[in-house]
């Protein structure tokens, strides 16, 4: 996957260029480039046909595998509730950080509105914002299927939080046959995103001729805009992970940095929080000396359904796209949002990065009224904040851990 996500970034930039090149220098190509872009769309509806399902699928097994884990002890519980307070705590602080940082650093309005048109300037937004009561009344859908074909994100997540809780009060036989079949079908929408994942450098390209062809070599310069803003917000997570497991955790800034460095040598060359989790425990058991028996039962549990950056990367996202299309959402809607971010970084975690950014962003953007067709081109540049992603996760998990700790340790021989 990383060859291929580097290979989409050279398509993102030759997309651009050849764009660029036949706006300025051979017009006549323009109806060739048409038909190329054309088929950037097919490979953008291919990937966006599978968030549905996929959302539904993995709210339901990992809320179903969530209430078991639940069940074997107090340590379990306390951690599920540390890891909601952290993603709502991560979801305000990336509000308020992306929207200082668009403020601070606007976007040109003409390079926006050239951007927006190369890709999907008619795309269907809500412009109107929900009033409290018909919010209200729109959490619970009177028809789930109807909510699924209508992009109603937000009811359908409630729809699947309620079902997946629900499995759990079934008896061993049945809850297992519901959480293998929704598990079947996540699993097979991931192999139908791998495998428009494999076409990802002719989409791109072909979405990235359309952009640079009506945009330009402007379309550089917002694209930078975007990578720096949201590698920024993203990157300043990792910083609030590492001031919690300090001052929460009660850990000492040399020892716990010290820890940390090793876990952060795996996370930025992996980019994978399940590939440091034996960095993890190391730096957990033997540099901080926690208790086995709560890094044990944390950390594997932190990776499975805990992922702080994920809220704070994917509202970002959104928040920058809302202002390409100068869109201005409510507090209801910033609301709606943040309740589907924490659902989504629940669901989504495990899966690869180029994979759970469609899967966790495009929920948000419908429950927001935000377009989704700008989301094939930046999927192109994603393997950047991705590392910065990876930094804040793995950060978060070892800070949770000392925090569930209590401040104790435990003295252990060293091996060898």
């Amino acid at each position: 996957m990383k060859i291929i996500s580097f290979i989409v970034l050279l398509a993102l930039v030759a997309g651009i260029v050849a764009g660029a090149l036949i706006r300025t220098e051979a017009p006549a190509l323009t109806g060739a480039a048409n038909v190329m872009e054309a088929f950037g769309g097919l490979w953008l509806n291919a990937l966006r046909m599978t968030v549905v399902p996929l959302i539904v699928a993995l709210i339901v097994t990992g809320i179903a595998s969530v209430a078991d884990a639940a069940q074997t002890g107090g340590l379990v519980a306390r951690a599920a509730l540390l890891f909601t307070v952290l993603i709502f705590l991560a979801a305000i602080y990336t509000t308020i950080a992306t929207t200082a940082f668009l403020n601070a650093w606007p976007l040109d309005p003409e390079a926006a509105r050239a951007f927006v048109a190369s890709i999907g300037a008619d795309a269907p937004h809500i412009t109107e914002a929900p009033t409290f009561t018909s919010w209200l009344q729109s959490l619970a859908p009177g028809n789930p299927v109807a909510a699924a074909a209508n992009d109603n994100i937000l009811s359908l997540v409630v729809f699947s939080i309620f079902f997946g809780f629900a499995a759990t009060r079934l008896e061993p036989g049945l809850r297992q046959h519901i959480i293998g079949f929704f598990r079947a079908v996540s699993e097979a929408m991931i192999v139908i995103v791998h495998w428009v994942l494999l076409a990802g450098p002719i989409g791109v390209f072909g979405l990235a001729l359309g952009v640079g062809l009506r945009a330009g070599f402007g379309a550089a310069g917002t694209l930078t805009q975007y990578v720096v803003i949201v590698t920024s917000v993203t990157a300043g997570s990792t910083l609030i992970a590492w001031l919690i497991g300090i001052i929460f955790g009660r850990q000492q800034i040399g020892r716990f940095t010290a820890a940390c460095a090793p876990v952060w040598a795996v996370a930025a060359s992996t980019q994978s929080s399940l590939a440091s989790l034996p960095a993890m425990l190391e730096a957990s058991l033997s540099s901080l000396r926690l208790p086995a028996r709560v890094a044990d039962v944390v950390l594997p549990l932190a990776v499975a359904v805990f992922r702080f950056t994920s809220p704070v990367a994917n509202l970002a996202v959104v928040y920058f796209v809302a202002r390409l299309y100068g869109l201005d959402p409510s507090m209801m809607q910033i609301g709606s949002a943040i309740v589907v971010a924490y659902a989504v970084s629940i669901a989504a975690v495990g899966l690869p990065g180029q994979v759970s950014y469609i899967a966790s962003i495009a929920p948000i953007c419908i429950t927001m009224g935000v377009p989704t067709e700008v989301l094939g081109v930046l999927i192109a540049v994603e393997v950047i904040p991705d590392i910065f992603r990876t930094l804040g996760n793995v950060t978060a998990d070892v800070a949770a851990t000392a925090i569930l700790a209590g401040g104790k340790t435990e003295a252990r021989a060293d091996a060898g």
